[in-house]
């Protein structure tokens, strides 16, 4: 008699979690970014945002910017959430480049989170101060080496993409640059276009309003051939002013908690992939000099096995500019 009362216990309990699945979601989810609003993931992961809602229902996806530690706080955070779909992460390439940087993390970039998909990639360009004595990058090149050491480079904190285009670019040019990190890219641009720092490599998303309004000098795009936006199309890339096979794009993608029900997860796959067709998001996007992704690495496998790839390439290179955070 007890051994058919707790069957039947079980399976109630397995008939309502699957019912709650079904359901899902049926409450707010949270999507958690790890940079500072205002900053270029944060615009990717708000565009994003809204053309996912569209794909799952009624419900909203409230953005939540857990800034600090190179997006490692964030990470975290999502890594011990419960998983229940409830909580989501939206995160780049840090991702893949944070086992070279920090000799510690508090999470494990390829245990503990369920892959859902990629969604975009972001080329880079070089920008300056305003007044920077400098209009390209061949001017550029011989004002650091006449002032080693003077001039100094914005990122949005160690880790970051602009932390990894900085040191692409100061590897590539054996520059000698002062890095400054913030808390996000917002406040480094905001200290660049003030005059308080004179340089920064940062993604097209943020910088595109910047250097179409001439507030900022720009030297270069890390693509192999020319952005066509309005913004960006007379901009040389970096390869073809000097820096030859610099290319940097910045790719981001959505995560779970590791546990988070097979059910849940394919259905925010399916989402994730109907998001991705979404012509509004497409086209902010594509205004920004961004790209949505559209092949195999919006599967979970594809997924995975592209930031695998991008964590053993970035490893020798961050190894090589001995960037260690504790």
């Amino acid at each position: 008699m007890q051994t058919t009362c707790r069957f039947l216990l079980s399976a109630a309990l397995a008939l309502s979690a699957a019912g709650a699945m079904a359901d899902y979601p049926e409450k707010p989810i949270v999507l958690v970014v790890p940079y500072a609003a205002g900053g270029p993931t944060d615009k990717v992961a708000r565009d994003f945002a809204q053309a996912l809602r569209k794909s799952m229902g009624a419900q909203p996806i409230v953005i939540d910017n857990v800034v600090g530690a190179g997006g490692n706080i964030g990470a975290a955070k999502v890594a011990r959430a419960p998983a229940d779909g409830y909580t989501l992460l939206l995160h780049n390439v840090a991702l893949a480049t944070a086992p070279a940087l920090y000799r510690s993390l508090p999470y494990k970039p390829l245990e503990d989170f369920e892959y859902l998909g990629l969604v975009s990639e972001v080329p880079m360009t070089l920008i300056g101060r305003h007044d920077l004595r400098a209009a390209n990058l061949a001017e550029l090149s011989r004002l650091i080496a006449a002032e080693p050491g003077k001039l100094s480079i914005a990122n949005a904190g160690v880790g970051s993409a602009a932390h990894l285009c900085g040191l692409v670019f100061q590897q590539a040019l054996k520059a000698d640059l002062v890095a400054v990190p913030y808390k996000g890219t917002a406040p480094a641009m905001a200290d660049l276009l003030g005059g308080q720092v004179d340089l920064m490599c940062d993604q097209t998303t943020n910088t595109s309003a910047q250097i179409a309004s001439g507030k900022v000098r720009v030297f270069g795009v890390t693509t192999a051939v020319r952005i066509s936006t309005p913004a960006l199309a007379a901009v040389p890339t970096l390869d073809e002013s000097g820096l030859k096979g610099f290319r940097i794009a910045v790719w981001h993608g959505l995560y779970a908690p590791k546990g988070t029900p097979a059910t849940i997860v394919e259905k925010l796959n399916a989402a994730l992939k109907t998001a991705l067709k979404d012509a509004d998001f497409a086209r902010r996007e594509a205004e920004l000099g961004a790209v949505v992704v559209t092949d195999d690495r919006t599967g979970r496998e594809g997924h995975k096995r592209f930031v695998m790839q991008e964590t053993q390439r970035w490893a020798p290179i961050l190894k090589a500019a001995a960037q260690y955070a504790d």
